[in-house]
């Protein structure tokens, strides 16, 4: 009952090593596999992060330069308005101190005028004289009308009596003794000053009270 066996366990035990071989190969392909995808899955993790990091490194350079740009332009922004303001200064003074020149030479006809009314003797203007009283009537209208026109255009006198001496609108001729009044402030005027729109156009002259 034993014989009928022996050929088929002799049959297994010449195959049994092909088997083996096979079995062996299959394994070792498995295991080939999943180290290919694993490497496979390792290099794309590797990938992303490399892209990443390009990424990253060009939205930094591009962030920078955006902030170079952008101060270069708040800068030239400054600078136009820096310049805007600058010619719209120089245009306004141009229009307040333009005729400056001119003012200066109707100073002097102002100041004629003045001396014309002051040397009108006050007793002569009478009735009696009637051609002195028009006279100095037409030239006291006409001074008053010429200092209007300076109001009208922004300049005004300097008559500063008692007032306290100012470099910057006055000039000292003289020093005087005068009692009852304090050291530096100005005694008396020989000539009238003039401010165009808060400016100094002519200086008063004047004499100052010196110290006792």
């Amino acid at each position: 009952a034993l014989r009928p066996r022996l050929p088929l366990l002799s049959v297994a035990l010449r195959t049994s090593p092909r088997l083996l071989c096979a079995a062996t190969q299959q394994k070792n392909t498995g295991q080939n596999l999943e180290e290919d995808q694993s490497q496979s899955q390792n290099e794309q993790k590797v990938e992303p992060s490399s892209a990443e990091k390009l990424l990253a490194e060009e939205k930094a350079k591009l962030e920078e330069q955006l902030k170079e740009v952008t101060e270069k332009y708040k800068r030239a922004l400054a600078d136009a308005e820096n310049v805007r303001q600058r010619s719209q200064k120089l245009v306004e003074e141009a229009k307040l101190y333009g005729i400056q020149s001119f003012c200066k030479d109707l100073l002097e006809v102002a100041d004629i005028l003045e001396k014309a009314t002051e040397s009108v003797p006050k007793e002569e203007i009478k009735d009696e004289n009637p051609h002195l009283k028009s006279l100095y009537e037409g030239l006291v209208m006409t001074e008053m009308q010429i200092q209007k026109v300076f109001k009208k255009h922004g300049l005004l006198r300097l008559n500063p009596v008692g007032a306290k001496f100012d470099p910057y609108e006055h000039e000292a001729l003289f020093h005087t003794a005068a009692e009852g009044q304090q050291p530096g402030t100005i005694a008396l005027v020989s000539k009238i000053g003039y401010k165009l729109h808060g400016r100094t156009l002519r200086p008063a002259l004047v004499g100052v009270v010196k110290d006792a």
